[in-house]
This record gives structure tokens, sequence and C-alpha cells, in this order.
């Protein structure tokens, strides 16, 4: 039966709204996050920033094209999946495919975007920031090849933005998000019907992985007779569903070892952050001993932390390197080969190690996940990661949380040894990339930008490079020092100022980058502070991280001056 307005059959009339447009609606590495209250409270915000979403496709790709839409669950998604419903079905858009009550992790719209061959999607995600009505919202397109927008698609969404007086919208087309399967709409001057398909939000996305993992090897380590326990944190964000299918119910973990698997508008109250900082229960969890694997997810799934027993930590940039050299574990790998790797420039160099032993290509990439896009559509990589929690490969163009999991999974079953084990023999065997990062947050925009004007002046005087810095018995001699641009190998495109690298002798750097996404939601900017320090020795492993890093720390904060700058006393966040 077609579900439509009341009257059941004319068809449904399509309205154009005039508007006026907003300056400040350029969308940044994760598409476009403001406060809740802005989307929410300011006339027409959603609806200028969706029509200029689809006003940025091309006419003719438009018409009659599949898009897919998810959320991770957040306050105001529901609303907003109406919105962008009524919209697209005005705009010409043939069919949307959506998930069960909204909600999609963003692995797995990037999943059906490839697998269905749509034109894109609207993933409505503020990622690991807080929920509800006072927290943040986020409004991000994928393209076709499933992975995030590139600048060019960003820019035309910007232009069309700024100068946007109408949108087009279906006021009266309402769907009901819960009822699996198709509806149909006749709309005014439409020859063919808009169509919705409401699908589960599990189903594609774990066939997917069925065909990357050996999933029996798997579910042998979890229910065996030396099953490994695990406690999985889904943090109230969209990933319970997917933990619950494919953790417990595929692979047979009990039902008691995910806990938080109930998506809420706000995340329980906390931010569906996955660290050490917001992941506590977690922590707490593991430090009791007794449980092998911990792992927490962000909201929208694309990030994650991994714990090993009595809750060793495996920082993210070591979890990418570990991952690299042992994807041997993985049948998807074994078959397809491994064809380079690739990280984000913030990132740890403890991947260029695994490369460089693999003799595989390593690239270097500014931060965002569309720069590793290009790369793995152009066939030259096949795994990625970023410092902040995120890993990922060509089975998608997104990093993905529970793939890096099951990834972890299976070189447990395959070397049969705990996390831990497998994290100590890499270090022994490539060395130990020491790394930490400061998050200096809510920072006046205009001093951030000052101060970041002033620290590349600084580090780009010629005498800069001999300089020698001693702190205590420490002697750490600069090597080079720039401001990092990326060319890309595949279309040439070059992007600029994308973080300060200061390199030393030893292998040791520091990185000063003011990111675009932490700050997105709010109005201050923030400043991010990355410290890395090479040990080859397997005797000096087990030191304290912020106590290796403490001279580099000192360093950075010396010829930054941040703290007096910016009337800190310290970072908001370390990791």
């Amino acid at each position: 039966r077609l579900i439509r307005g009341p009257m059941e059959t004319s068809p449904i009339p399509v309205l154009t709204v005039q508007t006026t447009p907003f300056e400040d609606q350029r969308p940044g590495t994760n598409g476009l996050r403001r406060k809740t209250a802005v989307f929410e409270g300011k006339k027409n915000y959603l609806q200028n920033y969706i029509q200029s979403v689809l006003s940025s496709m091309d006419l003719r790709d438009r018409q009659g094209c599949t898009l897919v839409v998810g959320s991770d669950g957040r306050y105001f998604s529901r609303v907003a999946t109406e919105v962008i419903v009524q919209m697209a079905a005005a705009n010409g858009i043939g069919r949307l495919v959506i998930g069960h009550n909204g909600l999609l992790s963003t692995p797995a719209v990037s999943c059906i975007i490839r697998k269905i061959k749509a034109l894109g999607g609207i993933i409505l995600t503020a990622s690991h920031n807080p929920g509800g009505p006072a927290g943040d919202f986020g409004v991000k397109f994928n393209v076709a090849n499933g992975g995030p927008s590139p600048d060019t698609v960003m820019e035309r969404i910007s232009q069309v933005s700024r100068t946007l007086e109408e949108y087009a919208i279906c006021p009266d087309l309402h769907i009901d998000l819960s009822r699996l399967g198709r509806q149909d709409f006749d709309l005014e001057n439409k020859f063919k019907p808009f169509r919705v398909e409401i699908v589960d939000s599990v189903e594609v996305y774990l066939n997917l992985l069925r065909s990357i993992f050996d999933f029996t090897a798997i579910k042998s380590l979890l229910t065996g007779p030396d099953q490994l326990k695990i406690h999985i944190d889904a943090m109230n964000g969209v990933m319970g569903p997917y933990v619950r299918r494919i953790l417990c119910d595929e692979l047979g973990a009990p039902a008691n070892s995910a806990v938080n698997c109930v998506p809420l508008e706000d995340f329980g109250g906390r931010p569906p952050e996955p660290n050490l900082t917001y992941a506590t229960s977690l922590v707490e969890a593991m430090k009791g001993g007794g449980v092998g694997l911990g792992a927490a997810f962000d909201a929208d799934g694309d990030r994650y932390m991994i714990l090993g027993e009595n809750g060793f930590f495996v920082n993210p940039s070591d979890s990418v390197a570990i991952m690299a050299a042992n994807l041997s574990a993985v049948p998807y790998f074994r078959q397809h080969g491994l064809r380079g790797l690739a990280r984000s420039m913030a990132t740890s160099t403890a991947l260029d190690r695994v490369a460089k032993a693999l003799k595989v290509a390593l690239y270097e990439t500014p931060a965002g996940w569309r720069y590793f896009g290009n790369l793995m559509d152009s066939g030259r990589c096949s795994l990625c990661g970023e410092e902040s929690f995120g890993t990922g490969s060509d089975h998608i163009r997104e990093k993905d949380g529970l793939w890096s999991v099951l990834v972890w999974l299976s070189i447990m079953a395959s070397k049969k040894q705990g996390v831990e084990q497998i994290t100590r023999e890499h270090w022994a065997r490539l060395g130990r990339n020491y790394f930490c990062r400061f998050d200096y947050e809510d920072l006046d925009p205009r001093a951030a930008f000052y101060l970041m004007r002033d620290l590349e002046s600084v580090i780009s005087d010629k005498a800069f490079s001999n300089q020698k810095f001693a702190v205590g018995d420490h002697m750490y001699a600069v090597e080079r020092a720039d401001n990092f641009e990326y060319l890309d190998p595949v279309d040439g495109t070059v992007a600029r100022n994308q973080g300060l690298r200061i390199l030393f002798a030893d292998g040791c750097r520091l990185v000063f980058r003011r990111s675009g996404s932490g700050g997105g939601a709010g109005t201050g900017a923030t400043i991010r502070i990355y410290a890395e320090s090479f040990e080859r020795d397997p005797e000096r492993h087990s030191r304290e991280t912020q106590v290796v890093l403490g001279p580099l720390i000192a360093i950075a904060l010396k010829i930054s001056n941040i703290h007096e700058r910016m009337g800190r006393r310290g970072p908001n966040v370390i990791t």
C-alpha cells in the first residue's frame, strides 16, 4: 500500500520556498557541524544546506538518481531525515535508501553507496561530538565512491549556499522510518513516483564483512574451549545494533559482553568519543583483568579504541601499523595482496617502518579521509589510518571501527596471542614510536591564527633548521621544519597549509595543527600539538609515554608560547 498524505489519490504538491543565504555553510573536513540549536532554531538553516548539497550535483545526474540516507541517532536526526526526504523528492531524486529507524553507521553508508551504485549519501552525524538539544549536529555528504566529499565538491556546496534564494520541498510527504520495505509517492508534475526504501541497517554491511574475514576462525576464538572474553562499548551511538548482530549473534560473543548498545539521542549524556578520557567505563571494566580485548566505538561507528587485558592501551598510530604488519591473518588481503599504505601527516611514523619492511609504498596525506579515497580508487593503497582513532581499507571509502576490531580478532586468532603480546612483539621487531597529542580547545580563533602564523615564521627562518635544543640531558637537533603540503599523486592537486612539522635528527617529530572538525561545532578554534619519539631498544619500550615525550613537549611549549598567548595552564585533552 502506498503511504501518502491525508488524500489517498491526489499527487503530493511540490513547493518552492523563498529563503536568504547563510554565510557560514562552507562544509569542513567532516561536513557541516554546528550546535544543534543552530540547525533546530535558525529558520531554514537545515533546508538551505540540504538544498545547497542537492544543487551542487549536476542536474542530469540528479534526475531520477539514488541517494543513501543514514544517521547516528543523535537528537534532531528524525526531524532532519524527514526534511531530507521531502526535499529530495522535490528536487527530482528518484529513490532514497534509508536505514531502519533512520539509523546507519558511516561505514554502512559507504558500503551501501558502493553496493547499489548510488550517486552519494547524506549522513547525519557530528561523529564523537556530544548529542542532545545542547549538543552538536552535523550533515555530511559522501560521493559516489562512498567516501567524503573532495575539496571541489565542498567548494561547490559552499558557493551555492552563499547565493541561495529558494529551496524546493514537499511538506505533505511523510514516511514511516520504522517500516521496512518500499514506499512510493506520486508527486505533482513528476512522471515517475518517488520511492523510499527502508532497509535493514546491518544486513548489507554484514555481508561485506563476511566476504572479508574468516568468521569461522573468529567465532571459534570467541566461543571455543580457550574462549577469548571481550568487552565492547557501543557508547549508546549507532553501533549497538551492529555489535549485537555481528559480534554476538553472528560470531558468538555472549550478550553481556556488549554494553551501551541502545542508541540514545544524547548518547547517555556523555560524548561518544572512544578514548581514555571518555570511555572510562570500558577502561574500568578492563582493569579488573580476565577480559582479553576491549573496544569502544564513536557515535557513527567509524572510530574505535582497542584495549588489551588489564586495560593495556593500543595507541591508534600503533594499531594501524600492527594491522598492516599482520594482514595475512585476513583472507581479503591474502586474496588481493597489499598495494600500499597511507597515514595522515600527524599520525606517527610507525606505519612507515612497516611499509619499509614490507617493501610497499607509504603515502603521507593531510588530515581528512577524502585524501585516502583517491589513493584507493587508483589502486595505490590498501590500508590507511589516522591518529584520531580511525583505520580503514579499500573495502569501503571511510574509516571503519568494527572492521578494525575484526582485524584485531583475526590477528589474535591467527597468532594465538593477546593484545599486549602482539603489540610488544611488534615493537621488539620494528621499534616503538612513543606518541601523544595535546588538544587546546575553544581558543579565540584570531589568537589561534596569529599563534600559528608567528610559529610558522619562527620555524621557516633559515637559522632554525640548524637549531639544537637542550632539555635536561637530551639534545634535540632540528633536521628540517616546514608547513606541510600535499601533492596528490593521482590528480596533481595541491593541499597547502596542512600543519607545521619539525623533524629532529633522531626520528623525533613535533607537529602543530589548527583543527577544523574539533572546533567546527562551536565558535572556538582548536590547536593540536603532536609529539613523537622513536625508541629502537626493547629494554626501553615500557616507559611512561609522557615521561619519554616530556622534553619534546617542553620544546613545543617554549617555541609556540601557547600557554601564555592563549591564557591556558595546559591542554583540554591529552591522548
